[in-house]
């Protein structure tokens, strides 16, 4: 059995991401009617006539970095900044981002033009005094062709003549020149204000082929990925070994060696736990450190087992791997004081991990759940107990927006073989309940809509060994799309594009894996260290953004301690954990969803907001209203998970 070491609310509403704090408008300085326009007093006529005999050097100020640059540059050579004036005449239409006008580069007209905008220029006289003067700058080749000033002498008739037939002459320049300006705009793809965002994903650009729709006559059983969560010692590895025990996924051989090793280390009842937890140093401690995989068949569904551990240390483990979940089973002791330790904690002062699994399984999307209250040979089979776990634990799934009609009940022993594959055999428990067993009801679960009309994303849980070419091989459940020997893929975040040499599923060796399908991809072409847990194989032509600076849609969930701008926190995205702060707290959202006018200074339990956080590495994230897996974050520290939400910007891509 292949063994994988892997290192809040469900918000399916539309975002309005519409804030008047994220507008940022920058007014130009030559707008006509500013107050601190200077005038000048007129200068002698000798002085006039002596300016215009020769050429002045006419300067522009950044407004950002306050540069003084040549007439001749649109953009600022400090900060790269454009020049304002160019900018405002892209607003008035005189300009346009991705086409310009052909009249572009025409000499401007004189001061009297009601179109032209002045701007304040900063010039030196030729008595080495600077002076303020309102020059017109006509638009430039960035960095190259310089022209005079557009100022002339009221005397020169003779130089008006020659400017005119100079005019007709320029023309066809100026055109080349405003030509090139716009294929250069182009490719810098300016707009105002914009943010360095992802690509957009179109959905209408991408068309799938035919081989990756799913022969529906092939007769192969739907995969159903589902996750075993729950409070330390509540019994997951001892129900997931018994379970594929019972049908037939563990030999006689491995069982009886693995109850021999038990006895011999006075852990008896560890035997079918073991079955799951492979390692030395989990079966030295008695607890589930990783989230351990294993397949077992039921009539409906391909089942994969994602065992995760429910000692608290381990949560982001079981972030990382139960992540992949489509549905879930809450494993939950019925034990006096253990069940409740699972809800409140160990002394009722901190929340207990039946508690922090449920509100992280329903924030991954899960919408389906299995209750198997466990070790109910312990009490008796007592039906008042099994009850009272009900309406206690049933009212907190309540809260983390469980329904009723998708929460599944199931009392049952693992270790006494009661109600597991079949109807049980204790007259305690048969005499009160005629419900499913856990098998049943795993069979009753609905599979979750996959999409392979959309380009692959497959994000890498783990790098394991093939077993097919002993190669290093990425293994992650695929989110959407498909995939085939000899497809190209995109490797994220190191860039580079590598072909399939070979795809494994359930231990197998497979030629097509499709949206839902847990799989180990091998590569060739591409060195086996940039595959890492976190990265992303998707389709070259859409790749997936890589960000560290992030907007989020969150839930504050029971904090003890109020969230602050400048908070350090662990980032927990998909199959990646990353330091980071809360830089902007930018408003709280009502119980529609509507921001408020002003920021608040910070969090406390049960608020929506929408926050910034800036991570100390990028990752390779999405959007949740375009990849759901992608677009769930967590927010944890000191060992608790603090808040739940969703991506809902992707404002900084690494350009690295």
């Amino acid at each position: 059995m292949p063994r994988k070491v892997v290192s809040g609310p469900d918000y399916d509403d539309e975002y309005d991401d519409d804030y008047d704090e994220y507008d940022e408008d920058y007014d130009d300085y030559g707008e006509t009617g500013h107050s601190d326009d200077i005038q000048h007093p007129v200068k002698e006529e000798k002085e006039s006539s002596k300016k215009s005999s020769s050429t002045v050097p006419v300067l522009w100020r950044c407004s950002m970095c306050m540069f003084d640059n040549h007439e001749s540059m649109v953009y600022c050579e400090m900060c790269g900044v454009f020049r304002e004036s160019f900018m405002k005449s892209a607003k008035d239409g005189s300009i346009k981002v991705h086409g310009i006008p052909s009249d572009f580069g025409t000499p401007s007209m004189p001061k009297s033009d009601c179109t032209k905008m002045p701007v304040n220029t900063r010039t030196t006289d030729f008595d080495g005094d600077p002076e303020i003067k309102n020059a017109s700058i006509p638009h430039e080749k960035v960095g190259s062709t310089q022209y005079t000033s557009a100022g002339s002498s009221s005397g020169a008739g003779k130089k008006l003549k020659e400017d005119q037939s100079s005019r007709a002459s320029s023309s066809a320049q100026n055109e080349d020149v405003a030509q090139k300006l716009s294929s250069d705009i182009q490719k810098l793809g300016l707009e105002k204000n914009e943010v360095d965002t992802a690509k957009p994903y179109l959905p209408e650009e991408y068309k799938p082929e035919k081989w990756m729709f799913a022969n529906e006559e092939s007769g192969v059983l739907s995969q159903l990925n589902l996750a075993i969560v729950g409070h330390v010692d509540s019994g997951k590895s001892t129900l997931s070994g018994r379970l594929l025990h019972l049908l037939g996924r563990i030999s006689k051989k491995d069982m009886h060696k693995n109850e021999k090793e038990a006895k011999e280390k006075g852990k008896g009842s560890f035997a079918y736990a073991w079955a799951m937890d492979e390692s030395s140093e989990e079966r030295e401690r008695g607890v589930t450190m990783t989230v351990a995989v294993a397949y077992l068949e039921t009539k409906k569904y391909r089942v994969v087992l994602l065992d995760s551990p429910g000692h608290k240390d381990f949560v982001p483990n079981m972030i990382s791997g139960a992540t992949q979940a489509d549905a879930a089973i809450l494993v939950v002791d019925a034990c006096t004081g253990s069940f409740e330790a699972g809800m409140d904690g160990e002394g009722g002062k901190s929340v207990g991990q039946t508690k922090e699994h449920a509100q992280l399984i329903r924030s991954f999307g899960v919408e389906q759940l299995i209750v198997a209250v466990n070790k109910m040979d312990a009490i008796g089979y007592s039906k008042e107990r099994f009850e009272f776990i009900k309406v206690q634990l049933g009212s907190f799934l309540r809260s983390c927006n469980f329904k009723d009609s998708s929460v599944t009940w199931i009392p049952l022993s693992a270790v006494e073989n009661q109600n597991l594959i079949k109807i049980p055999s204790d007259v305690r428990l048969t005499s009160w309940y005629q419900g499913f067993c856990l098998l049943d009801a795993i069979d009753s679960l609905q599979l979750p809509s996959r999409d392979v009309s959309k380009p692959l994303i497959l994000p890498i849980c783990d790098v394991i060994k093939s077993q097919s070419t002993g190669q290093f091989a990425a293994f992650g459940k695929l989110e959407t799309g498909a995939i085939r020997i000899g497809s190209k893929v995109l490797i994220s975040p190191c860039g580079e594009v590598a072909a399939v040499k070979s795809i494994e599923r359930d231990s197998n060796s497979c030629d097509i894996a499709r949206a839902g399908d847990n799989v180990a991809v091998s590569l060739q072409g591409i060195d086996g260290s940039k595959l890492i847990p976190g990265g992303i194989l998707c389709n070259p032509g859409f790749p997936v953004p890589v960000s560290n600076f992030l907007e989020l849609r969150v839930l504050v969930l029971d904090v003890t301690i109020p969230i602050l701008i400048g908070y350090q926190v662990e980032f927990h995205i998909h199959h990646v954990k990353e330091a980071a702060r809360v830089t902007k707290i930018v408003a709280l959202l009502d119980k529609a969803g509507k921001p408020s006018k002003t920021a608040p200074r910070f969090l406390k339990s049960k608020q929506n907001a929408v926050v910034q956080v800036t991570l100390d590495a990028p990752v390779c994230v999405q959007e949740f209203s375009k990849c759901r897996a992608l677009g769930r974050a967590f927010l944890r520290s000191s060992g608790s998970t603090i808040a739940v939400g969703v991506v809902t910007r992707v404002l900084r891509q690494d350009q690295n």
